[in-house]
C-alpha cells in the first residue's frame, strides 16, 4: 500500500501525450479528406525512401527509451514517480526520446501517405505536448533531483 506522498510523485500530467500525436494524425488526415487536401509533391523512391527514413529513426528512439525504462525498472508514464534519471543511450542525445520519436513516426507517415497535413501538424503536436507534459515533467524533475536535473538539462537538449 502506498502513501499518498508516494502516489503524488510524479509530474502534474493529466492526458496520455501519445494521445496528441494520434489526434494530429487523425485531424491531419481528416483536413486531408474531407477540407482540403495538401499534397506532398514527392514521388515514388524518394518520398517512400524519406518516410522509411524517418520511421525507422522515430522506432530506434521509442525502442531504445523503453529499453533503458525497462532496464531501470521504471515506468514511462510521465504522472508516476521517476526514481532516477536516464542519461544514458538515446537520452545522451535528447531529453524527451519518446516524444521526438512520436514526432518522426507522424512526419514518417505523413510523407507516405503524401499527407502535407499531417506533416504540417507535428510541430503543432510537440507544441501541445510541451504545454501538457514536458513543462510539467521538467518541474517535477528538477524539484525533486534539483542540480542533477539541470546539469544534466544544461548539457542536453529538449528535443534534438
Amino acid at each position: 500500500m502506498s502513501t499518498e506522498a508516494e502516489s503524488n510523485d510524479g509530474a502534474a500530467v493529466r492526458f496520455p501525450p501519445p494521445l496528441v500525436a494520434l489526434i494530429a494524425l487523425a485531424l491531419g488526415v481528416a483536413i486531408h479528406l474531407w477540407v482540403l487536401p495538401l499534397r506532398i509533391p514527392l514521388e515514388g523512391v524518394s518520398r517512400y525512401g524519406l518516410a522509411a527514413l524517418l520511421l525507422g529513426m522515430g522506432v530506434f528512439l521509442m525502442v531504445g527509451a523503453f529499453g533503458l525504462f525497462r532496464r531501470t525498472g521504471q515506468d514511462p508514464k510521465p504522472w508516476l514517480s521517476t526514481p532516477e534519471i536516464i542519461s544514458t543511450g538515446v537520452y545522451r542525445f535528447t531529453r524527451n526520446p519518446m516524444y521526438v520519436s512520436m514526432g518522426l513516426l507522424q512526419a514518417g507517415i505523413g510523407l507516405a501517405l503524401a499527407n502535407g497535413w499531417v506533416v504540417i501538424l507535428v510541430p503543432v503536436a510537440w507544441v501541445v505536448i510541451y504545454l501538457i507534459a514536458i513543462r510539467y515533467e521538467e518541474a517535477y524533475l528538477e524539484e525533486k533531483f534539483g542540480s542533477l536535473y539541470t546539469d544534466y538539462k544544461a548539457s542536453v537538449r529538449r528535443w534534438l
